[in-house]
């Protein structure tokens, strides 16, 4: 238990991570006792569950960004360094970034996760997940450069090839991605274009386990599923990735083996613990899951050293029901919020019981007036769920100037089915994007025979 007394130096806490896991412990002490340092890789804490909305053009990076200086400037005890931890020193209490050694009392890691492509790393050149700023303008380009190079085709197949749009995960990031791209074809960019008609476009949403939106209950999954397909988009479910390459998925439903043409695949079917992870196993002797996340004691710390945390996405915590908490934005608030707390606690002797998840329900945006909420007493879908959907995740913005551009960006959608950002940035030009000389088509991998979907 950690004390401190009025003739000591401030406790001091080092956070490591921006994300909702360190940003809200990091407000929970901004006026306790302590010195807060706040180290992030980047300059911005970012709203993750917007990420696709940039992604298709909906919103611009800086809508949902906010600067972390500017979201703790009245935080007068706390400072943030730009910077990335790459070692620490639990004998020393120490937090190593680049050259410079940095002390706490306590550390609170909340470094989050990245996608997992399950042992095949090597997709990812070829379908990008949805983790950072990055990965959204990445995909962003992608989607639209696939338009503009379609526009230009004349080879019906390798036009097919160009749009058809397949994502890989049926957790609500994929099913919100491929409703997103569904507007966009039958909607958004039905009349920008003269030699193709967007609506043409394929958009395939694949889930290995045996419905979309497992976490939610039966009814809304089936809701979901339906207004996807309203959209045009074809979910295959019980449907196995097995390789992506040269433009091609190959896919396994059962004992069959089918063949995909796609130039555009997006991923967002599994995550994987940040690096970090690694470093605090390997520093403390912390136990780790499959995904390399940390399996945390009941009050978030790691098992024998009751001064460091672990929030978030990076954390293991299976104490309340024997299965370990989603990694949501929710889940990282409380776990950061409580931490907080816990230290304030023990600095006057005091201690809090372990820490409780309080789930207060899960959402999922179709498309336009569509969406799903399942607060466990009561379950909405269609346009009131569209609209709890709206209001949620614009309460838990962090920043008024992000609340209000948002708010009108989305009203301005709702009345023109415009979308503003569709910007292509990147390396990654058009004549670079066409699919090349080789003949890809559907087939079944058996016969070489077109395969509807």
């Amino acid at each position: 238990m950690v004390n401190s007394l009025d003739n000591n130096p401030p406790h001091k806490v080092v956070i490591v991570g921006g994300g909702f896991g360190g940003l809200y412990a990091a407000k929970t002490l901004a006026k306790a006792a302590v010195n807060v340092t706040l180290i992030d890789k980047r300059n911005f804490h970012l709203f993750q569950p917007l990420l696709y909305q940039v992604a298709t053009g909906a919103l611009s990076p800086a809508d949902i960004s906010s600067p972390l200086r500017s979201v703790l400037s009245k935080s007068k005890n706390t400072k943030v360094l730009l910077g990335e931890v790459n070692n620490i020193d639990p004998e020393a209490k120490q937090v190593i970034v680049g050259n410079e050694a940095i002390p706490y009392d306590t550390l609170i890691v909340a470094t989050g996760a990245k996608h997992s492509y399950f042992g095949k790393d090597n997709w990812e050149e070829f379908a990008p997940g949805l983790k950072t700023v990055e990965d959204a303008i990445e995909m962003r380009s992608r989607i639209f450069s696939a338009f503009e190079a379609a526009e230009k085709e004349t080879d019906p197949e390798k036009r097919r090839a160009l749009l058809t749009f397949v994502i890989v995960g049926g957790g609500p990031t994929g099913v919100e991605l491929a409703g997103a791209i569904a507007e966009l074809a039958n909607q958004t960019l039905k009349e920008d274009f003269r030699n193709i008609d967007t609506s043409e476009a394929k958009i395939l949403l694949l889930e290995g386990l045996e419905r979309i939106l497992l976490p939610f209950a039966l009814e809304l999954s089936q809701e979901a599923e339906a207004s996807l397909g309203r959209l045009g988009v074809v979910v295959q479910t019980k449907t196995l990735v097995t390789n992506i390459e040269n433009n091609i998925v190959t896919l396994k439903q059962g004992d069959e083996v089918k063949e995909i043409a796609s130039k555009t695949v997006l991923w967002a079917a599994g995550v994987k613990a940040s690096a970090m992870g690694k470093v605090l196993a390997e520093r403390t002797g912390a136990e780790c899951d499959r995904a390399g996340r940390i399996i945390v004691e009941p009050d978030l710390s790691i098992k024998g050293h009751p001064n460091i945390f672990v929030v978030g996405d990076l954390a293991n915590f299976s104490h309340q029901n024997g299965k370990p908490l989603p990694g949501v934005a929710p889940v990282a608030k409380q776990e950061g919020e409580y931490v907080a707390e816990l230290v304030q606690k023990r600095l006057v002797g005091n201690n809090l019981p372990p820490f409780a998840y309080t789930d207060y329900g899960s959402l999922a945006m179709i498309g336009h007036n569509s969406a799903v909420v399942d607060f466990g007493f009561i379950k909405l879908k269609g346009f009131v769920a569209w609209l709890f959907w709206l209001l949620i995740h614009i309460y838990f913005l962090i920043e008024f100037n992000n609340k209000l551009v948002v708010m009108i960006q989305w009203a301005w959608n709702y009345f023109t089915r415009n979308r503003g950002a569709r910007l292509i940035t990147g390396q990654e030009s058009i004549t670079q994007f066409g699919i090349g000389d080789r003949n890809i088509y559907y087939t079944s991998a058996d016969n070489k025979q077109p395969v509807n979907i």
